[in-house]
């Protein structure tokens, strides 16, 4: 039992003792987080969090390693990997890097872990559940896939303990998978599996006592791209390995947070004729809190929708393939009319302000 609960305290305690050390880090280094119009904080905060995660999580991976020696996990090109988008990051809080350069960054740490064959070899046809093998695909559909993944965490990490949070979500939803898969489907090397999303989860936790709303550090780029970078690659070392029908859907579902508030920020500046990656206010979070939630209620709002995505992707696992993509219909559409209630896509809101013009009018005129 002792193999089990160790790496899981040596990551929670790691994450919640070596943060405030990580802090007066950020502050001597110059990574500090100032206000803007697009933030919600109104003071100079200090960041590359992500640092504080990536020291506890790494020693209780080695520790995992350690006591379960006949893993066949290539947990070393997973630390390879993340260690090259950790630096990208912490380069990021202190200096501030281009775009481009962030995303040359990405690639190259989703082709360190590719080079460890940590990709995605076949994908499952979720309408007749045959294995499609990529050959010389996988390689830029990993790259995809690791950089789509890593870009939306960041962009969720609009407030205190948000993005954090949302990962322990998703960690602790890909162990539940990977433990029904093992017991369901028989997929090797589960155990390890579940482990591994674990000292994810204890790692973010302990770190996470010093984020939340309201924090005394940010995760910064050091700790978005980080974490990001660390769930997408989990997700192809184990939700991968299964060959039912909805296995490539299940990843989706799981980090669907993060992905759709990027897809429908995608479709909401197209929509609005902007470019898509110019920054906006109108992500999930700045939707919410304009709705008149507060900081701490937006942030638990958004972890509630993260667990029921969570629980869909359990059951989507246990349930049958024609039952499976009835319930991602059912969940699609319920997610697209909630998305434009709130106005993440933009619709409603150019809706009512048509409407309004047009009253307006209509008044001006009868004058």
């Amino acid at each position: 039992m002792e193999k089990y609960i160790l790496p899981l305290v040596l990551a929670l305690v790691l994450g919640y003792l070596v943060t405030p050390g990580v802090r007066v880090l950020a502050v001597k280094a110059g990574a500090l987080d100032h206000p803007d119009p697009r933030k919600v904080h109104n003071g100079v905060m200090p960041r590359m969090g992500g640092l504080a995660v990536y020291l506890a999580f790494v020693p209780g991976v080695l520790l995992l390693r350690y006591l379960f020696p006949g893993a066949v996990l290539p947990v070393w090109g997973l630390i390879a990997g993340a260690t090259v988008m950790l630096l990208v990051g912490v380069l990021d809080d202190i200096r501030g890097i281009s775009p481009r350069v962030k995303l040359l960054g990405q690639v190259v740490a989703a082709l360190v872990v590719i080079a460890f064959d940590i990709q995605i070899h076949y994908i499952t046809n979720p309408l007749t559940g045959q294995m499609l093998f990529l050959g010389l695909l996988s390689i830029p559909i990993t790259v995809f896939w690791v950089v789509a993944v890593t870009n939306a965490v960041n962009l969720i990490d609009g407030l205190d303990g948000l993005a954090g949070g949302v990962s322990c979500i998703a960690a602790l939803t890909m162990a539940a998978v990977a433990w029904t898969q093992g017991h369901i489907f028989g997929v090797g090397g589960m155990p390890e599996m579940i482990m591994l999303a674990l000292v994810l989860v204890a790692a973010v936790t302990g770190f996470l006592k010093h984020n939340f709303h309201p924090a005394t550090i940010f995760l910064g780029d050091s700790g978005s791209l980080f974490l990001g970078f660390t769930l997408a690659v989990m997700s192809i070392m184990s939700l991968t390995k299964s060959a039912t029908a909805v296995s490539v859907i299940i990843p989706l579902v799981i980090l669907g947070v993060p992905l759709l508030d990027t897809f429908f920020a995608v479709i909401r500046r197209y929509n609005k004729h902007k470019p898509i990656f110019q920054p906006d206010r109108e992500h999930l979070h700045h939707q919410l809190m304009a709705m008149g939630l507060s900081h701490r209620q937006t942030v638990l709002v958004i972890y509630a929708i993260s667990a029921f995505l969570g629980l869909t992707a359990v059951v989507l696992n246990l349930v049958s393939g024609d039952h499976a993509l009835v319930m991602l219909v059912i969940l699609a559409m319920v997610l697209i009319y909630l998305a434009d209630r709130v106005g993440v896509l933009g619709f409603s809101h150019r809706m009512r302000h048509r409407m309004t013009d047009e009253y307006n009018e209509r008044r001006s005129s009868k004058m």
